[in-house]
């Protein structure tokens, strides 16, 4: 039997020292956010791997490194990520057919975020510039200029109860049809070794790039819409951070926006990532939530259900336990660019006084409540990616 060749051995440390940065973060208040750090951990070694092993330069493919049970970056609920690693000079193809989500977008990056700063965008477009076919096919060809690493498509959703996915691929003409180059020693040893610095890096740099932009902001407060930093294409944002007792509510008051696919609001948690957004309700887009008769939506963010005799309501943010956490408003394809006056208002009220607040609030029986989370299920099933 011949003796081991070791190759895992730079992982095994990564992973090793990535359990000491997640046991030690430094914003842990108990013991059920060191278990829910584990729970990331598990996500980031997937990434690492996945990112690691599943990428050919020679051979493209789109992968989807951030989804359910893999988050990071403050990922959005409501959005598909495909990521195909690009080299400079070379021409690829992409084809697909469009769905009927809200938003498709594309975005060139030069380089990786990390922990000093946010990658480079070298190009952003959605699908507004394509040649879209009768029967939803398109192709475009890009030539990796100068910097271009990563090639990131985003497909969005809006009403997840009615929106369908669509399809996408990659390929480099030049080696389309050859025989993808064998495995060796040298080769899965360098992967292993990707892997490793991409677990450590990703975890370093999530718990640095809230502080880039959401932390810089007071608490409980959220900013006016601004274009989203990193070249996002026709993309707006608010953000802020919350800290909420539990007898503590935010309501966010902020104008249903006609004028865009796509608008939606979520709660993260400090480990910079989605929180529980299939068996809770931690996020909401404009189809999911109610307006009101003057066209502006209230969510309300809190532990306990705020609505009257402590029911729950429909637009309520649920905060699973975190007393802190990231908050995101965004708005995609939009037609116009936004002012203060399309941003959100937020009061902070004990959760008992929300309903004198909002007087017209609806709660609901914990079956309607159960009957939406049972539609959020579902839905996630049928769109995301494991």
């Amino acid at each position: 039997m011949s003796a081991s060749l070791e190759l895992t051995q730079p992982l095994q440390d990564a992973i090793a020292e990535a359990e000491e940065l997640i046991a030690n973060a430094p914003f842990i208040d108990s013991e059920a956010d060191r278990i829910e750090g584990y729970e990331y951990l598990a996500g980031r070694i997937r990434m690492a791997l996945q990112t690691a092993f599943d990428y050919d330069l020679e051979q493209p493919l789109f992968i989807n490194p951030t989804h359910q049970f893999s988050k990071q970056g403050l990922d959005n609920p409501d959005a598909i990520y495909f990521n195909a690693y690009l080299r400079e000079g070379v021409e690829y193809v992409v084809r697909g057919r469009r769905g009927t989500s809200a938003d498709l977008s594309f975005q060139v990056m030069g380089g990786a975020y990390s922990a000093d700063a946010a990658a480079t965008s070298l190009m952003a477009f959605d699908e507004r510039e394509l040649d879209i076919g009768p029967d939803g096919s398109f192709e475009f060809t890009y030539v990796a200029e100068q910097g271009a690493k990563t090639l990131i498509v985003r497909e969005v959703f809006n009403d997840w109860d009615t929106e369908e996915r669509g399809t996408l691929t990659i390929e480099r003409p030049d080696t389309l049809g050859k025989p993808r180059r064998e495995p060796t020693e040298d080769l899965l040893r360098r992967k292993y070794e990707i892997a490793a610095r991409s677990l450590i890096g990703s975890i370093q740099t999530w718990f640095a790039f809230p502080h880039f932009f959401q932390y810089k902001e007071p608490v409980n407060t959220l900013t006016a819409p601004a274009s989203t930093p990193g070249g996002l294409s026709s993309q707006f944002s608010s953000i802020g951070h919350y800290a909420l007792a539990e007898d503590e509510a935010m309501i966010v008051s902020v104008p249903r926006c006609d004028d865009c696919t796509y608008q939606a609001i979520q709660v993260g948690s400090d480990w910079y990532a989605s929180t529980d957004y299939e068996t809770h309700q931690t996020s909401l887009t404009k189809a999911q939530a109610v307006t009101d008769d003057d066209g502006v939506m209230r969510f309300v963010i809190s532990e306990r259900p705020p609505g009257p005799g402590g029911a729950p309501v429909a637009n309520w943010l649920e905060t699973t336990g975190h007393r802190t956490g990231p908050i995101m408003l965004r708005w995609q394809q939009l037609a116009r660019a936004l002012s203060a006056a399309d941003g959100p208002v937020v009061e902070i009220v004990p959760v008992d006084e929300v309903p004198k607040h909002l007087p017209g609030l609806v709660g609901l029986s914990t079956e309607e409540y159960a009957e939406r989370i049972a539609a959020r299920q579902r839905a996630v099933a049928r769109r995301m990616i494991s």
